[in-house]
């Protein structure tokens, strides 16, 4: 993990001298956005955007399930960087060996290709824009929600998973789930210190158990429907056991111990097409043997089992 000054590469683990062992994540820099109308800058346009993620990351992650759940994959074409991300950061390790697109070895140059001078992480996903060679967004909520929308007239796919008369739901949602769990677990795994550790650890149990006694009376974390706070949630969940309970010290208990969201994140699975963007050893591999801080011998656990597949009986919710 490192990140960019001035358009120069440096191997750099995050700063939590400064914040008294506290993780704090930068915000992403690149925020434009794709518009249905065909004069905008970015416009919705078939074969002119390209993805680069990375199967471990549940930020990438949620933006792989849009791609899927909205009929996007005939129209933005998607290069996956290789699990293990040492002293370059993310790289292009697999066949062939460069990006698809420029014969890029590392992601850090396809930031610089962007913009020389770029200062801050590089992260993915990177949304990137072919015809006019520069980054739209590197920011996934946001490029959910182009997936969600923008591109509805070209694939004539109307699902939408943040519908107007949820949307302030649906908001509030993502902001608890944001900061107690999807960035909670990092907020432990990565603390340097043992009080910043602890509060992150019990903010992000609250959390989840509050999500099973929201998930016993309803289907869905923001309502009667699935929306995009529900694959945000996922992706985490789908994580926890195999990684975070262990690499990241959350072992209160797994998500296998709480019945209602075991059950709901088999049902997000089970979805058609959500298991293909489930690449497991992926991900273990990427936190196991890439956080050396954390694990020093990068040996990648054997377990634990799962079985995503077994019958999660919340009916047929989605």
């Amino acid at each position: 993990m490192g990140l960019l000054v001035d358009g120069k590469w440096y191997d750099k683990w995050y700063d939590t001298d400064s914040t008294g062992g506290r993780f704090e994540r930068s915000e992403a820099q690149f925020r434009n956005h794709i518009e249905a109308d065909s004069r905008a800058r970015f416009a919705a346009e078939s074969g002119r955007y390209h993805l680069y993620v990375s199967y471990a990351c549940p930020w990438a992650h949620r933006t792989l399930i849009f791609r899927r759940l909205k009929g996007l994959e005939p129209h933005i074409t998607v290069s996956v960087v290789d699990p293990l991300m040492l002293e370059s950061g993310w790289e292009f390790a697999a066949v062939p060996l460069n990006d698809g697109l420029y014969g890029l070895d590392y992601l850090h140059q396809l930031y610089t290709k962007a913009d020389a001078n770029y200062s801050g992480r590089v992260t993915v996903p990177v949304l990137w824009d072919k015809k006019l060679q520069t980054v739209v967004s590197n920011e996934s909520a946001d490029i959910i929600r182009m997936f969600n929308t923008s591109f509805n007239e070209l694939t004539g796919n109307t699902l939408d998973f943040y519908p107007a008369a949820l949307a302030e739901q649906i908001d509030a949602v993502n902001e608890r789930v944001y900061h107690r769990i999807n960035n909670g677990v990092y907020k432990c795994g990565f603390a340097t210190s043992k009080e910043p550790y602890e509060e992150a650890f019990a903010e992000l149990f609250a959390e989840l158990d509050r999500l099973e006694e929201v998930l016993s009376q309803q289907a869905f974390i923001a309502g009667d429907q699935v929306t995009e706070a529900d694959w945000r949630l996922f992706t985490t969940l789908i994580r926890f056991d195999a990684v975070y309970y262990s690499h990241f010290k959350t072992n209160r208990q797994r998500i296998s111990d709480y019945p209602n969201l075991s059950a709901y994140t088999r049902a997000l699975y089970q979805h058609p097409g959500i298991a293909e963007t489930v690449v497991m050893d992926h991900i273990k591999t990427h936190y196991y043997a890439s956080h050396r801080m954390i694990n020093p011998t990068g040996i990648v656990p054997v377990g634990p089992q799962l079985d995503f597949d077994a019958p999660h009986g919340r009916g047929a919710v989605l």
